[in-house]
């Protein structure tokens, strides 16, 4: 939201007197916690969040006690005390609004004091990085550390820090990771030389300037989110990339088969050539059974949960049936009759009449993303759907949903799971998210900056908000079809 408090309360004369090294570990100066500290933009002191002992906003609250026995100036009116920003996410709050704040002040003291706790975190990190080095000169290679149920810290696996409720941008970022490789193979028949990495500050700062709906700090949905950063990636690319044109990106695509593009807006792109899979439509008049067909590209398939199974909440929960994906892609295929609201134009009866619809899948991508509809509208507000649905790990076979099976070989419509997007929460606007990411047969879980070890059982419970499969390898050497 808008702040308009920050003029009188942010004040960046004492930023100076605020500890050195990491501003997430600092410790409250009451009790001394080091647990969610922030800082106060008025007078730079250090205190803990609501959530621990509340000393923040205690800190806030005695300052808007009047001062008896002294006559109050103009400028101690004007200090507040409003105005806090989390060391850890560096997202700015507001006590009087009683909200996360946006905007910034005219001469930007709020983006500012977040770039001083950057520098000091990074500055730490520095010499953190320095130590680590020389310890890992004098150990062996088998002596990495891997955090197993917060144990020890993680050293094969980076975590991303949370900007501000950005763990929609880093559960999405972290689960993509796993499919890096599927990247890098078509990438480097496009492009040659160095690849560029951007910390998530960078990036989330572009996707402010590029993508407007996700600007703030309010938490976002994260299949939205992927859908805008595939979209937006896809159409960087056709316009060039690194000075290489439009014209020689479509020259190179031209390499990849026919049978593996799939083109949206009319080139192929690598976001297509992985992502990208084409369904066909098929929707029948019922009156003179007028039968119309449409190819329609895609990147994700959005299923929905079947209303019968909306009640199940757990996987261990025994009344009624266990929801699978298998039900979710079958409802997505089935047959449908199309109710009131979507009635078909027929241009043999030239009116809108009522008509069936059906999904088949006419090509696979080789990295099949599915998303679950865990969110819908009712009269007034945004509901979520809980239940719990049971997903393969290996071997989804997506044979019987594909247009014409028999033209496929036995190994192309099998995938294997790669990724798991999970909320956490009762709303879209609300809760967190985390991810589930398999590296090199070992799932790793993803909870912004901690990442920690974890197995296939665990990862089978999750309550999957996006599931991202790999397209299974034929074994060299194997006879085609």
């Amino acid at each position: 939201m808008e702040c308009p408090h920050l003029g009188s309360s942010v004040c960046i004369a004492r930023l100076g007197q605020v500890p050195a090294g990491l501003a997430s570990s600092w410790c409250c100066s009451v009790c001394r916690s080091n647990k969610s500290p922030w800082v106060c933009l008025t007078c730079s002191s250090v205190h803990c969040g609501r959530y621990v002992n509340g000393h923040a906003k205690k800190h806030y609250e005695d300052a808007q006690i009047p001062m008896t026995n002294h006559k109050k100036t103009e400028k101690q009116e004007k200090v507040q005390h409003t105005v806090c920003m989390d060391c850890s996410s560096y997202s700015t709050y507001c006590y009087r609004c009683d909200d996360f704040v946006v905007n910034d002040t005219k001469l930007g003291l709020v983006q500012k004091v977040r770039e001083h706790l950057q520098n000091l975190e990074n500055s730490a990190f520095t010499s953190d990085r320095h130590r680590k080095r020389k310890l890992l000169e004098n150990s062996s290679l088998n002596s990495k550390l891997l955090k197993v149920n917060g144990s020890t810290t993680a050293l094969c696996a980076t975590g991303l820090r949370n900007l501000g409720n950005t763990c929609f941008m880093n559960a999405i970022l972290q689960s993509l990771s796993s499919l890096v490789e599927e990247f890098r193979k078509t990438l480097c028949a496009l492009w040659q030389g160095s690849q560029t990495a951007f910390s998530p500050e960078s990036l989330f700062y572009v996707v402010w300037k590029i993508m407007p709906n996700f600007r703030g700090y309010q938490q976002q949905d994260a299949h939205e989110f992927m859908r805008y950063l595939l979209d937006h990636l896809h159409l960087e690319l056709q316009g060039g990339f690194n000075g290489v044109s439009r014209s020689v990106i479509l020259q190179e695509n031209s390499n990849l088969s026919a049978s593996n593009k799939c083109c949206i807006n009319g080139a192929s792109t690598v976001v297509t050539a992985i992502f990208g899979g084409i369904l066909q439509n098929e929707v029948n008049c019922l009156i003179c059974g007028t039968e119309s067909r449409k190819f329609d590209p895609f990147l994700d398939l959005s299923l929905d949960i079947p209303s019968q199974f909306r009640n199940k909440r757990t996987k261990n929960q025994e009344s009624g049936p266990m929801c699978t994906l298998r039900d979710c892609l079958r409802s997505f295929t089935d047959l449908e009759e199309l109710d009131e609201t979507e009635l078909y134009m027929c241009h043999k009866c030239k009116k809108k009449q009522k008509s069936t619809k059906k999904f088949w899948i006419q090509k696979l991508p080789k990295v099949l993303c599915l998303h679950l509809k865990r969110f819908h509208w009712t009269a007034y507000l945004r509901n979520k759907v809980d239940t719990y649905v049971e997903f393969p790990l290996r071997g989804l076979d997506m044979k019987c949903y594909l247009l014409e099976p028999e033209n496929s070989g036995p190994e192309s419509c099998l995938y294997d799971l790669v990724a798991v997007v999970v909320h956490h929460g009762s709303g879209v606007g609300s809760g967190h998210y985390t991810a589930y990411a398999a590296h090199e047969g070992r799932w790793f879980h993803f909870n912004d900056s901690t990442v920690t070890l974890t197995d296939e059982e665990t990862v089978g419970k999750a309550k999957a908000y996006i599931l991202f499969y790999v397209e299974r390898q034929a074994k060299p050497g194997a006879e085609k079809l």
